[in-house]
């Protein structure tokens, strides 16, 4: 099985060191997904071998979220960002179990993808935090080509996490009538905090991301095994937010950034793991971080779709 590079889907999510987006040379892609989904419609996504995610709010994973003409992307909106100039939307029917997503600098492709999961990358909130799509919304599926006519390359390799969402948001609204708030809610939500004693990991060296041959920040998962370099436990907590499926707080006190290992059984549904002896994600965290997760309950952003529309294909 390939292995994961995780981020911040936004870093992944709950926050992270850096909102900077992956670099690229040119068309090269920063981002490229493969999905798989099985017939009893369980969802299990791959990455290509060897993608790099920086820690960082990426283009998936959860962080505060927003909308063209809510408050929170206010000022983003006022930076007169970059749009795409040629966006092509024509339905998929192929039926094929399998989508794709690649973000170039100065172009967003995908193949076989729903609105909510487009909503999913827009505003950087797992899909089970969205409410108010229609059915379409989930059931039929798209192909997408957006792309920025006569790219400034520099400029669009400055762009932060945000402001690429930002894009995203501002073509979703366009092409698909998009309207859409922000509703905090009262819901239940994992605390991350140290167990007694010290935490069972270290600190990163400092040369950690530098340019004088520090290894470069990042975070990787292979069949449930988790390498982390130089990540905040933010990165981490929102890893384990979509590994869980409900929001995970950070509320260690760390405030530094860490060399983290991990390892963990599948959860049910999964394929097993070559090593049946391996914990739960829960009893992995305590032997092997020193960390632990308690449930609580605590305030989360969802994303509410107030309007919507089918696009028109073209």
């Amino acid at each position: 099985m390939p292995s994961e590079k995780l981020a911040s889907d936004d870093d992944i999510s709950n926050g992270v060191s850096s909102d900077e987006y992956p670099k690229s040379e040119g068309n090269t892609p920063i981002v490229s997904e493969l999905v798989t989904r099985r017939l009893n419609f369980k969802r299990r996504f791959v990455l290509l071998p060897a993608l790099l995610v920086l820690v960082m709010p990426g283009l998936f994973g959860q962080t505060s979220t927003g909308q063209s003409g809510t408050s929170s992307q206010s000022t983003t909106a006022e930076a007169k960002l970059p749009v795409f100039d040629v966006v092509s939307i024509k339905p998929n029917r192929s039926g094929s179990g399998s989508m794709g997503i690649e973000t170039h600098n100065d172009s967003y492709f995908a193949t076989n993808v729903s609105l909510k999961r487009l909503l999913r990358d827009a505003y950087d909130i797992r899909e089970d935090l969205i409410s108010g799509v229609p059915g379409w919304a989930e059931s039929t599926s798209f192909d997408i080509k957006a792309k920025v006519v006569d790219p400034n390359l520099d400029e669009l390799k400055k762009l932060t996490g945000e402001q690429r969402r930002s894009m995203l948001q501002s073509f979703l609204a366009d092409r698909f009538q998009l309207k859409v708030h922000i509703e905090t809610k009262e819901l239940p939500v994992y605390e991350l905090v140290v167990t007694k004693g010290s935490p069972k990991f270290h600190e990163a060296a400092s040369g950690n991301g530098s340019a004088d041959g520090g290894k470069t920040p990042g975070m990787w998962i292979h069949n449930n095994e988790l390498t982390a370099t130089a990540i905040p436990l933010t990165s981490l907590a929102a890893m384990l937010s979509r590994q869980l499926h409900r929001t995970v707080l950070d509320k260690t006190g760390l405030t530094g950034k860490y060399d983290l290992d991990l390892k963990w059984a599948p959860d049910d549904g999964q394929d097993p793991s070559p090593d049946s002896s391996a914990p739960s994600i829960f009893t992995a965290l305590q032997e092997q971080l020193g960390l632990k997760l308690q449930s609580s309950r605590g305030p989360v952003e969802t994303l509410v779709v107030d309007r919507v529309e089918m696009p028109s294909e073209n």
